[in-house]
């Protein structure tokens, strides 16, 4: 599984970051990125969590 955060999105929320630390950091900037190239599967539910609780709706998964 793969994970994006849409940057133009993104307003630094952090529920990712507190949701999924393993996959999700902070930039310098105080925006979410994925730290991550691929989603360990162990952490696939918890991303699902993270795609439907951004309240900017700027993370996708495949």
């Amino acid at each position: 599984m793969k994970v994006f955060v849409d940057e133009d999105r993104c307003c630094g929320h952090s529920t990712c970051c507190t949701l999924c630390p393993e996959v999700f950091s902070l930039s310098d900037d105080g925006f979410a990125v994925v730290i991550v190239d691929e989603v360990p599967p162990d952490f696939e539910s918890v991303v699902h969590s993270a795609v439907s609780n951004c309240p900017e709706q700027a993370i996708s998964a495949s």
